[in-house]
């Protein structure tokens, strides 16, 4: 499909605006194939793997290589940017929440406008995912599930429940809302307060480790310098 969508890209209508493919248009525009593997057996798998393995070890050029390797081995591109929009959130993460959006952004490109400028979206899209610095702490959310299935749901601690979920009856049994114990964050310096937002069961474990790197980083920084600056308020 590809080689037939070159073939109409490169070639002249007639003057009934008709293009015709014959056999010499064809066989300049359908190349023979580099590479040959069974696109859904274990070479298939090992390519992919390879290609993935690469973006996240940051090897640009190992990236495209096993890109274009899957690419001439008739594998679908849509295929190699799904897997590339996992990386993005998987393996490059908070360290550059941007690179989800540019895989995406390329994605899109790519069914506007198809082979062969699609090429570009692809190795835009590589490129960047290999350059991009690294984090996996998105990760964190399986340890969560993992604690959740294991240990069940917790109950929402009585300051973060819906305010107007029980008006009434606090209304009629003349007592107060639980729910106006609640510190509303913006109300505070730097947009923060102190506040458990935990089950009592789990308020003092911790699931997410923050990378050191990119903007993940930076944020992570920005929100401990706030609760320093807090700590030392309060003294």
């Amino acid at each position: 499909m590809n080689a037939l969508e070159v073939a109409v890209l490169s070639s002249d209508p007639d003057e009934k605006d008709v293009i015709h493919i014959d056999l010499e248009v064809a066989k300049e525009c359908i190349q023979k194939r580099s590479v040959r593997y069974d696109g859904t057996g274990d070479e298939h798998y090992h390519f992919a793997s390879a290609f993935i393995k690469s973006m996240r070890g940051s090897d640009v050029d190992a990236a495209l290589y096993w890109m274009v390797a899957m690419l001439e081995g008739g594998d679908d591109p849509n295929f190699l940017f799904r897997r590339m929009l996992i990386l993005a959130s998987e393996d490059v993460g908070m360290a550059d929440p941007h690179a989800l959006s540019v895989v995406n952004a390329a994605h899109e490109a790519f069914t506007k406008c198809g082979m062969p400028e699609g090429f570009y979206f692809l190795a835009h899209a590589c490129i960047y995912l290999a350059l991009a610095p690294k984090s996996n702490s998105t990760g964190a959310i399986f340890s969560v599930r993992s604690e959740i299935q294991k240990n069940g749901i917790g109950p929402v601690p009585p300051h973060l429940r819906d305010k107007t979920a029980n008006s009434k009856q606090s209304r009629y049994l003349g007592v107060e809302n639980a729910s106006d114990d609640y510190h509303y964050p913006h109300s505070y310096d730097h947009h923060w307060i102190p506040q458990d937002y935990l089950p009592e069961e789990v308020k003092d474990k911790h699931w997410y480790s923050p990378g050191d790197i990119g903007r993940e980083g930076k944020l992570w920084d920005r929100l401990e310098a706030i609760k320093e600056a807090y700590k030392k308020a309060r003294k």
